[in-house]
């Protein structure tokens, strides 16, 4: 894990020696002197009304990298991060983005965007902005000024947005507004390619195949008592036949995406966990509803969140979504717990909307929800 720790004018010589004992290949000058340090200190450009500077530090306290963030009294500071020379390559550059994010996204000012540049083939630091959820949004040409070698450098500029931030996904830039009216007009669901199989930390996440009938059979089974009060499937002892069958349809849909079901693994096993998926689809708003049960031995070991969250991504990121919502009863506690944890919005409940399972009396239905920001 890291944190920030604010830097204090009384680290005056922790930060000089910091700044001139490192190299910054990809910064404006790779080998900073004394004198620069101290008259940037002297100025302000450290500590002032527009600029805040962290220390970035490890389990054990080191110092494994500095961050000043600058530009605070506009609505879209900027940053710069410096990971030490011994520290690079070890995964700190994310984890430290992720960490001014949610510092910078907490302020009560309600910052609308954040933002990062840096040297078109600083490869490292621009993975490490993809994998924390910054979206690429300019390429500016010979901008970068690179005095050592005398020339300039193509710039890239990265950027994360408040809505992103809260919602916890990526939302792509659409780099040219004819050629997205020309798709949404031609656009045809059976030709819509996208990713049938991604990953979460611990899971495999992927269509349904016909081979999983057995594996699937055997999970019903074993969970029917507590699937029966909520799931229309579990009403009766499943048939492995009829389960094969309807596993065949469920692939054929999913390539008609019609309707998208998703079986989760366990990546360490290979066991299967539960099940997923993308249902009641409307493509023209780009609407889709998440739906999922767990085979009882991997009940309260949070994968059901874990799988949720990765397919609502998927459903933002691969799928174009605007909405995508979490439909469960109001005793349904586990279902709508899922849907708390990843911050999805109870917008309200339908009253008399359903009957239940179990006593045949009418029930509600709790609706929760995620949208793309517009």
């Amino acid at each position: 894990m890291l944190k920030l720790t604010e830097w204090t004018m009384e680290e005056q010589e922790q930060l000089i020696e910091f700044m001139t004992t490192n190299s910054w290949p990809f910064h404006g000058i790779e080998h900073p002197v004394r004198e620069l340090i101290e008259k940037t200190i002297e100025e302000g450009g450290y500590k002032s009304d527009q600029v805040r500077t962290f220390w970035i530090e490890n389990d054990e306290g080191q110092q494994v990298g500095v961050v000043k963030i600058f530009d605070l009294q506009d609505d879209i500071p900027l940053f710069d991060l410096r990971i030490a020379d011994p520290y690079r390559g070890k995964g700190y550059g994310p984890k430290a983005l992720k960490l001014i994010a949610d510092f910078v996204f907490s302020l009560p000012e309600k910052k609308i965007r954040l933002e990062g540049n840096t040297r078109h083939d600083n490869f490292a630091m621009r993975k490490a902005f993809e994998r924390t959820g910054f979206v690429k949004e300019a390429h500016i040409r010979q901008t970068w000024f690179s005095p050592r070698e005398n020339r300039y450098y193509d710039a890239v500029t990265y950027g994360m947005t408040r809505e992103d931030w809260e919602a916890g996904i990526t939302t792509p830039v659409h780099w040219d507004d004819a050629l997205i009216e020309e798709k949404k007009s031609q656009f045809n669901p059976v030709l819509f390619q996208f990713p049938d199989e991604f990953e979460s930390e611990r899971l495999i996440i992927r269509k349904p195949k016909r081979e999983d009938a057995a594996l699937s059979y055997e999970a019903v089974m074993r969970s029917l008592a507590s699937l029966r009060p909520w799931m229309p499937f579990a009403q009766k002892k499943p048939v492995l036949s009829e389960m094969e069958a309807n596993l065949v349809e469920a692939e054929a849909d999913f390539m008609l995406r019609k309707d998208l079901r998703l079986h989760f693994f366990s990546k360490e096993t290979g066991e299967f966990i539960g099940s997923s998926g993308l249902h009641r689809i409307d493509w023209d708003v780009r609407k889709f509803e998440i739906g999922y049960w767990v085979d009882n031995r991997f009940e309260g070991k949070g994968y059901v969140t874990e799988a949720v969250e990765r397919i609502t991504r998927f459903a933002f990121e691969e799928l174009e979504a605007n909405r995508v919502e979490i439909r469960c009863d109001p005793d349904n506690v586990r279902s709508r717990a899922v849907a708390e944890r990843l911050n999805f919005e109870l917008e309200g409940i339908l009253r008399n909307d359903t009957i239940s399972r179990v006593s045949n009396k009418l029930r509600d239905t709790c609706v929760y929800a995620k949208i793309r920001k517009q």
